[in-house]
């Protein structure tokens, strides 16, 4: 049979169909609060692939935001054993979704592939199940409505029926409007739908507006559609004192408003389709491993980029930026990375250098310098290509027609260079030529990194532009004002859509300062619908030339940001203001981006815009000292900021920095469990500890991994600072002798000069540790350590860690390769004897590098602190030289609730040479209390 003859076939059988089912009113008139009665189950088969094929039939018509798609497609698979996906799309038209070669998934049978010529389907029943391993689907069919129950426990966690009770109506879909509802358990506790600042921390508000469009629009701004778009929603729950955690995703690319009510969550879609995806948990981390699975795993890091990195919007010269840099060595504080931002740029051209203030020789030279010690470079690249006919990026691209179209000719915008038109990353030859113009670039600079900003897409224009019969920009002003000749664009629908979502915080047309959204990408893909995918697609882009360079690991900072942009780049929070608001604020928006895929993450410290107290400096890098991605950055208008500029703030971020420059290790571990499991570095603490409701909400705190906690002053004036600390026992990094320990958890409150952070160590773990320095290729030559944590006091306890090592230039992050290494370590104590090992996979690439563990403390010991037998591989300890044990006594902080302190103490084993390549054994007898 022909495609064509199949084609009429198919169509006839949806005709008869919907003939069968008849039975759609008309309304001239509707309230236009109501939008819609919803649809009826009609059919319902299963498919080939083991998945449910529906059809939904529209039961009554209404005018509000457009007419109503009369028949929907509905497709449902159980795709793993904890993934669910619910697609429902238009049965007779192709729509708008994100295109599957940037987010790689499976395509849902047509209605045409999957009802036969016979027209097999069967009559819905009015309540039906499809069950997978962990998931269970239901409908009802009149009016349509599903949920989604957990197996397990029974807990239902999405359910889009309503009755009159709810405040949200049935499902509607429009070209231009799709709503759907859900409602909630009231004690739910609900995380993600960003990217936005969220003033009242993690936890998501009842009735804070989330409207989802990526919009170049300062992070300073509150509950705002901000640089990218996360249609993706953690639920955690405790049941019965149990913790349980789910996840929803809405794979869609258009505008949105979300609105949570406390008891329900709606969804207003501007466009595309509705397709969901389900991830069971029941955990947090499970939660964030389903999803990037789906989505794609965190791109591997190099180990440099862990380290401190330095920025400013001003370093006009390059002499400026070597002041930077010996500055830093000189001040004795940590810096890895030193940035341009468009500074280095002749005339803001991407791909260009100023032959003046960054001579190319002078530049070389320095980065010779530079490179030779480990220390790495990295210049910013807008996607906006200046209109220059004597630029040779903007010839090339002209020539390989790369750019976004208006009317048939490139879309006019202004971004810095003045005029500008855009490259379509959808296109597959823009993809080449920006590969090519960054091949060109690298040759010209060999940078290590690219930074690509403004890619929301940012404009200082709107609507239909033209160049002036004047100088734009003027040279003089701050250069973001629109001086192109412009007309607003309303003709069209998808300039003015009859929904408003609330863009920009107040309704603002979707085409301000941005792409006019009836401007169109390769194939006819409209900017209406692409546009929160543009940041993506650069990124797609910019990774995949940069891994063609050198065959090195790339490193990508990327400000605007989708679903699985994490695959590719790194995030940082965008404009924020140098205050202390907007460094509480900070927190949750990191803690955000690691739910969303997205662990390589930080705030400009400090504040990109003027202009930080001395204080607040101070407390700001005693934060982003331990951000996943740490970076000072100022804008061109602010007062020099970097951290040697005031005494006090050097002595913070000599103290900040050190500790994060010891934790190395333990961070690009971390960063390796991220790249194959999606854990976020930075977590929440509700992820260590779900059951433990006190934390659901703690914005304020966060964990590196799942023992490393960070507690610092996020308030003026303070000197102490009251931190919440889970069941458990928790120890001071800095003092390793200070213990806080409850069964219960409590908050406590502790000393905070202004130059201490508190980080503290949980227990039962095992932190492996380096001495640090100021760059990381040297502090990652320095010998280890082990920090073994047991519960204090403790006479029968484990502890556990891991430690991943690589060559951090390939590309893969993975064993078995030769170049990487992975260590389990273990310990216990039980009746009176210590024991702690190792257990090594691929050890060559260790032993090559000749790494050592130096020396291994152990806290929380139950007993006196006496000492005997301490042997190492079978070995007695008399036998190896510079081989000595030290105790001390821990000493508790709080009060202990049954008002019983378990005596607790540290022992230190000094003088090892332990090769981290090769499994090692050692145990000691410890002395116990009279």
């Amino acid at each position: 049979m022909s495609s064509s003859s199949s084609q009429c076939l198919s169509s006839l059988l949806l005709l008869l169909l919907v003939l069968c089912f008849s039975g759609v009113s008309s309304a001239d008139t509707v309230n236009p609060t109501i939008k819609g009665k919803g649809y009826r189950l009609i059919s319902i088969n299963d498919t080939p692939d083991g998945g449910l094929l529906g059809l939904l039939q529209l039961k009554q018509e209404s005018k509000t935001y457009g007419p109503d798609i009369p028949l929907l497609q509905l497709y449902v698979k159980h795709e793993t054993q904890d993934r669910l996906r619910v697609h429902i799309t238009d049965a007779q038209k192709q729509r708008w979704e994100v295109p599957y070669n940037l987010l790689p998934r499976e395509q849902p049978p047509s209605l045409q592939q999957t009802i036969t010529p016979s027209g097999k389907t069967k009559n819905p029943i009015q309540h039906s199940e499809y069950s997978g391993s962990e998931l269970i689907f239901s409908y009802i069919s009149d009016p349509f409505g599903f949920a989604i129950k957990r197996k397990s426990d029974g807990q239902v966690l999405f359910d889009s029926s309503s009755d009159s009770k709810d405040p949200y109506g049935e499902l509607v879909f429009k070209d231009q409007y799709l709503e759907i509802s859900t409602s909630l358990p009231k004690d739910a506790a609900l995380y993600g739908l960003g990217e936005n600042s969220q003033p009242h921390g993690i936890k998501l508000y009842p009735n804070d507006p989330y409207t989802l469009f990526t919009t170049d629009i300062s992070a300073i701004n509150l509950n705002t559609d901000l640089y990218g778009s996360h249609p993706v929603y953690m639920d955690l729950r405790n049941v019965g004192g149990e913790a349980y955690a789910h996840s929803v995703l809405l794979l869609n690319s258009n505008g949105m408003d979300v609105f949570y009510r406390g008891t329900s969550l709606t969804y207003k879609v501007i466009g595309g389709v509705f397709d969901f995806y389900f991830f069971s948990g029941p955990t947090p981390l499970g939660v964030v491993d389903q999803y990037t699975a789906f989505v794609g795993r965190p791109a591997p890091m190099p180990y440099w980029s862990l380290g401190f990195h330095q920025c400013r919007w001003g370093y006009h010269n390059l002499s400026v930026v070597e002041d930077v840099v010996a500055n830093y060595e000189k001040a004795q504080i940590p810096l890895d990375v030193i940035w341009n931002d468009d500074d280095h740029m002749d005339g803001h051209k991407d791909f260009t250098l100023n032959p003046k203030n960054y001579p190319r020789p002078k530049l070389l030279a320095f980065l010779d310098k530079i490179h030779k010690i480990g220390m790495k470079y990295i210049v910013i690249i807008d996607p906006g290509i200046g209109v220059n006919t004597s630029y040779g990026v903007y010839q090339r691209g002209l020539a390989n027609d790369v750019f976004i179209k208006y009317e048939g000719e490139p879309y006019l915008a202004q971004v810095w260079p003045g005029a500008v038109n855009f490259p379509d990353f959808l296109n597959p030859k823009t993809v080449s030529w920006w590969g090519d113009e960054i091949r060109r670039f690298h040759e010209l600079v060999p940078v290590d990194g690219l930074w690509i900003d403004m890619n929301e897409a940012s404009n200082f224009c709107s609507g239909k532009c033209k160049i002036p019969n004047k100088q734009c920009p003027t040279g003089t002003g701050p250069g973001w004002e629109c001086c192109l000749d412009c007309k607003n664009i309303t003709k069209t629908r998808w300039d003015d859509p009859p929904y408003k979502i609330n863009a920009s915080g107040s309704q603002a047309p979707v085409g301000f300062k941005t792409i006019a959204t009836s401007a169109s990408h390769y194939n006819g893909v409209l900017e209406y619908d692409a546009h929160s995918l543009y940041g993506f697609s650069q990124s797609i882009a910019t990774h995949k030339a940069l891994q063609g360079l050198e065959g090195k690991r790339p490193f990508i900072l990327t400000r605007s940001t989708y679903v699985g942009s994490g695959r590719y780049a790194a995030h940082w929070t965008g404009d924020n203001k140098g205050t202390w608001d907007d460094l509480k604020i900070s927190i949750t928006t990191v803690l955000n981006f690691g739910i969303f895929g997205v662990p390589m993450v930080g705030a400009d410290i400090c504040g990109f815009y003027p202009a930080p107290t001395e204080e607040l400096c101070n407390r700001w890098i005693e934060v982003g000292a331990f951000y996943p991605f740490s970076r000072d950055h100022a804008n061109f208008y602010s007062p020099r900021q970097e951290l040697y500029q005031w005494e006090s703030v050097a002595e913070s971020a000599r103290n900040a920095l050190g500790m994060r420059y010891k934790l190395l290790p333990y961070l690009y571990t971390l960063s390796y469990e991220a790249h194959i499991s999606g854990a976020p570095i930075a977590r929440p603490l509700f992820f260590s500890f779900p059951a433990y409701t006190e934390t659901y909400g703690l914005s304020t705190q966060f964990l590196l991994g799942s023992s490393v906690m960070i507690s610092p002053v996020l308030e003026q004036g303070k000197s102490e600072v009251k931190a919440l600390f889970p069941p458990g026992s928790w120890y001071s990094l800095f003092d390793m002798t200070q213990i806080i320990s409850s069964t219960k958890g409590e908050y406590v409150t502790l000393d905070a000069p202004l130059h201490v952070v508190n980080v503290h160590l949980y227990q039962n773990t095992i932190l492996p540790m380096q001495q640090g320095g100021l760059i990381s290729k040297a502090a990652r030559t320095t010998p280890f350590s082990l920090v073994v944590a047991f519960p204090a006091g403790a006479s029968n306890a484990t502890a556990k860690g891991n430690l991943f090592l690589d060559n951090d230039e390939l590309p893969e992050m993975n064993l078995g390769n030769g170049y990487s290494t992975y260590v389990d370590f273990y310990a216990t104590v039980s009746e009176g004897i210590v024991k702690v090992w190792s257990e090594v996979q691929d050890g060559e690439f260790a032993l090559s590098k000749g790494w050592i563990v130096g020396k291994v403390s152990v806290l929380g010991l139950d007993g006196s602190g006496g000492t005997s037998a301490l042997e190492i591989d079978g070995n007695q300890a008399t036998s190896i030289s510079n081989v000595e044990l030290i105790a001390s006594e821990q000493t508790y902080l709080n009060q202990i609730e049954n008002g019983e302190k378990t005596k607790s103490t540290i022992v230190e084993v000094h003088g090892l040479s332990l090769p981290v390549g090769k499994n090692f054994a050692m145990s000691w007898k410890v002395g116990t209390n009279p």
